[in-house]
């Protein structure tokens, strides 16, 4: 009997994001209303695996979120690459596909099953559910 799978990971586009980066960073430098204020961003402990906003208010940090959400549409990357919330998210997989299996390999998740279309039911639920992060699935086989 033929195994059928497909990975599950939550990427972005790191050359798009250095581009993002670098837009806001402009933004910020040319804006009046930021003119004489601590409002910047940086690279989060320098490895580029965050953005750091900063600023002298709410306000302000709430301004730059919002010029780096119009960049990321701009450039067509989702804006739920933004991590705001620090919470975990679950799937109830297991309870809605019982005869489709997960494991995780490094950054991605495989699912496999002996049924195109119990593989097809886990791609169907898990694009119904609202996560705060972007989902691909590749390598469909």
């Amino acid at each position: 009997m033929a195994t059928f799978s497909f990975d599950i990971v939550s990427e972005y586009d790191k050359a798009e994001m250095n581009n993002i980066f670098a837009g806001t960073e402009r933004e910020i430098g040319n804006r009046y209303d930021f003119k004489g204020t601590p409002a910047a961003i940086e690279w989060l402990n320098g490895d580029k695996t965050g953005i750091k906003i900063i600023g002298a208010n709410q306000w302000q940090c709430d301004a730059i979120l919002d010029v780096i959400r119009k960049k990321l549409a701009a450039r067509e990357q989702s804006a739920k690459v933004l991590d705001l919330t620090k919470t975990p998210q679950e799937s109830k997989l297991r309870e809605e596909a019982p005869k489709a299996k997960a494991q995780i390999q490094g950054d991605a998740v495989r699912v496999t099953s002996a049924s195109k279309d119990e593989l097809q039911k886990v791609i169907t639920l898990l694009k119904a559910s609202d996560y705060d992060f972007p989902l691909e699935f590749i390598n469909y086989r």
